[in-house]
């Protein structure tokens, strides 16, 4: 018979039950026990098969097989894949399956056919399975209900935070990153001990993810505690690195590990590419020295390469930087799809553990209680053994007439009537009492337990601190993936595309026209200017990098050598670039350093230590870094290349004072660096006193002695020049060159 129905509601009616059946059964984790059920279905097949790590290897056919005939029929190439995926050290933090053959490498290669390779189950899997024949977890009928298998899994550990889980269900996600063993579960133990910890709390014990391939997480401490509270964000990741000095001033660098789940083959192959299109001109070669260890070599065009640029340069178009994906998403109950945070997950892991304790603890008192009822009617027997042998011999029916006559139960009896011949001695007697004393013992100690939750948690905390124990004498049991913080000013990349670096010369003039050149090498004389203007400042740099501008009014501006004229007429106004109206007012023009550090001051002898990468703007209006107050301006800005600054006043009076009493601010009215009454200052230079090679510093101290002559506190007058200086009339160090 046919039966109309509209379909409108049979499309949502069953797209519905699609979407349940793909949030529950294949995409979202179980908080509990962090699998999902075709994970689940492997291990218990592989513990049914008895394939424990003392065990020999079986084929991954059988195990195949085993889990796709009885649990899982939903084909063998998924369940491969799943099994396949807990053998590999490179994808999970801690393997729960020993492979034996080929599994696939972190070159991207995969794992040969399931008739090729065997498995067995690891040390991990053992503590998820712990406890799961003494009734601690419910048990469902198989599809075909030819069996049983369990909901969830014991889980003597947060696997769900330890090793991660990623999934697309029907409208959401989840992408779990894999953590540090010992700090979840001392975070839990934390949690046991105080339940109110917050999520801040934890964050100082699980200090971000831990990936199997190690790398480090760029990310601040509070952009961790955020993605922890939200329960979704990411996570910055970065390769591993290192500078290898060779002969001649060469060097190449190394990298040691790669981010979480990049393919080494893959990405060489798009290092080469880029290569190749020039995308990376600052790049040579790449080559792949990796044994058991990755060891990628990438070579510089030339030694004179900075090495910022290159790495910059790698982590803007490679997947030697990434970013990790975060959502939290899963079954909190089982049942319910929840973003959660980790507190919450570390507390849903908690109650499961505490209901499997209750579930265990009552299925011993069971066992107790049944094994107490057998010595019972055993020990009864001994004291009545002669007649009770009697009776087997004499009666038909000897169970029912040792009920009748001694008042024992039926389960009592058939105790008493399997009793062998040779277990009818004085001492089996003996040992039964001792027995029942140690299990009455018990009894007593498990029913305490199940009534008092206290007793309870300090159970599940002794469990934690003998796991943690255990785990850390397991090999890469330490954390694999540092966390260091990379500062803000650090994070953008350069802002001219580095597809074809080469050395540049910018030349700014008195009048304020500014031009660039190609090369470093440039004569003075090959500068082309207008009548009556000169030279002002000329700064050497890479095309790839940027012109940083300092004005006598405090301010900073940023310039891209992109926005400049270059090879062609006098060049261009700097004023319509950055937008200043007097250009003559610049002090300062210098090319962009990350780890770069310099001295601002002013004319009033005020100054403090400020890093490049506070200087940097990106509006045409520039930034304000210097607070002047009326009258003063801004002198200059040296940066900081030794552990002295050399001070001289318009009075003729030098100062010298260590670096150190300098304050590093990003921006603020400055300390004063040396105490005028009516003078200015007049000019600054920084120096080391072990320097020998500094012509100005040759014709200014004959002596070495002489130096200390000069040393003082920051905001003292200082002393007056050489007498041989004052006679030339030096106002600048420049002067003495």
């Amino acid at each position: 018979m046919d039966q109309k129905q509209d379909i409108t509601n049979a499309l949502e009616t069953r797209y519905l039950l699609y979407a349940v059946s793909t949030i529950m059964d294949r995409a979202l984790p179980d908080a509990r026990d962090g699998l999902k059920p075709v994970h689940r279905r492997i291990l218990y097949a592989m513990n049914q098969l008895r394939l424990y790590p003392q065990s020999n290897f079986r084929k991954c056919s059988k195990i195949v097989g085993e889990v796709m005939g009885n649990y899982h029929p939903h084909g063998d190439k998924a369940i491969y894949d799943a099994l396949t995926r807990f053998a590999q050290d490179f994808s999970v933090r801690y393997p729960l399956i020993e492979g034996q053959g080929n599994f696939g490498n972190i070159d991207g290669d995969n794992p040969a056919a399931q008739r090729y390779t065997e498995a067995r189950l690891s040390k991990y899997s053992v503590d998820l399975l712990e406890g799961l024949d003494e009734d601690s977890v419910d048990f469902k009928e198989t599809y075909d209900s030819s069996g049983n298998e369990p909901i969830v899994l014991p889980a003597s550990f947060p696997h769900l935070l330890a090793n991660g889980a990623s999934g697309i269900a029907v409208g959401m996600a989840t992408s779990i990153p894999p953590h540090n063993m010992a700090e979840l579960l001392q975070a839990c133990t934390l949690l046991v001990d105080q339940p109110d910890s917050t999520i801040q709390q934890l964050s100082e014990i699980v200090i971000g993810p831990d990936f199997p391939t190690g790398g480090i997480i760029l990310d601040s401490k509070e952009e961790v505690i955020k993605v922890y509270t939200e329960g979704k964000g990411s996570f910055r990741l970065r390769a591993k690195h290192h500078i290898e000095v060779l002969k001649h001033g060469n060097w190449q660098l190394v990298i040691d590990e790669i981010p979480y789940q990049v393919q080494k083959g893959k990405l060489i192959e798009k290092i080469a590419d880029l290569i190749s299109r020039r995308k990376l001109s600052l790049v040579q070669n790449v080559r792949d020295e990796s044994a058991e260890e990755i060891r990628l070599v990438i070579e510089p065009k030339s030694r004179n390469v900075i090495k910022e640029n290159l790495l910059l340069s790698l982590y803007q178009f490679t997947d030697l930087e990434t970013k990790i994906s975060v959502n939290l998403n899963v079954l909190i109950d089982g049942i319910s799809p929840k973003v959660s945070n980790l507190r919450e997950l570390l507390q849903t892991f908690l109650d499961h553990r505490r209901e499997i304790l209750i579930r265990k603890s009552t299925y011993r008192l069971k066992n107790i209680d049944r094994r107490l009822e057998i010595i019972e009617g055993l020990l009864q027997a001994y004291v009545n053994l002669d007649r009770i042998i009697s009776i087997i011999r004499e009666e038909d029916d000897p169970k029912a007439s040792i009920i009748e006559e001694f008042g024992l139960s039926e389960f009592q009896v058939e105790a008493i009537l399997n009793l062998r011949l040779r277990a009818l001695r004085r001492l089996d007697e003996e040992l039964l009492s001792n027995e029942q004393e140690e299990l009455m013992k018990e009894r007593q100690v498990l029913e305490d337990l199940l009534e008092d939750q206290s007793q309870q948690w300090k159970s599940i905390k002794s469990e934690l601190m003998v796991l943690k124990k255990k785990f850390m004498n397991y090999e890469f049991s330490e954390r694999l993936t540092l966390v260091e913080p990379e500062k803000e000013s650090y994070r953008k990349y350069p802002d001219n595309d580095p597809t074809d670096d080469y050395p540049v010369t910018v030349v700014l003039s008195e009048n304020g026209w500014i031009r660039s050149y190609r090369g470093h090498t440039v004569e003075t004389n090959s500068f082309r200017l207008r009548d009556g203007d000169g030279i002002k400042f000329v700064a050497q740099l890479l095309r790839s990098q940027q012109l940083l501008c300092i004005t006598s009014e405090g301010r900073s501006f940023s310039l891209s050598l992109d926005q400049l004229k270059k090879d062609k007429g006098y060049g261009e106004p700097l004023n319509l670039i950055i937008g200043t109206g007097n250009v003559t007012s610049i002090v300062g023009l210098f090319p962009f350093h990350h780890e770069c550090k310099g001295l601002i001051y002013s004319k009033k002898g005020l100054g403090f230590t400020i890093d490049f990468s506070s200087l940097k703007s990106s509006i045409k209006a520039g930034k304000k870094i210097f607070e002047l107050t009326d009258g003063d301006q801004v002198v200059g800005i040296q940066e900081i290349t030794g552990d002295y600054v050399i001070v001289l006043s318009t009075a003729l009076k030098m100062l010298i004072f260590s670096v150190k009493e300098l304050p590093l601010l990003k921006k603020g009215k400055g300390v004063r660096l040396q105490r005028y009454n009516e003078a200015e200052l007049s000019d600054i230079m920084i120096f080391s006193l072990d320097e020998k090679t500094n012509p100005i510093i040759k014709k200014i101290f004959t002596k070495n002695e002489e130096i200390s002559y000069w040393l003082g506190k920051r905001g003292q007058v200082g002393k007056m020049l050489p007498k041989k200086l004052i006679r030339k009339k030096i106002t600048n160090f420049k002067d003495l060159l």
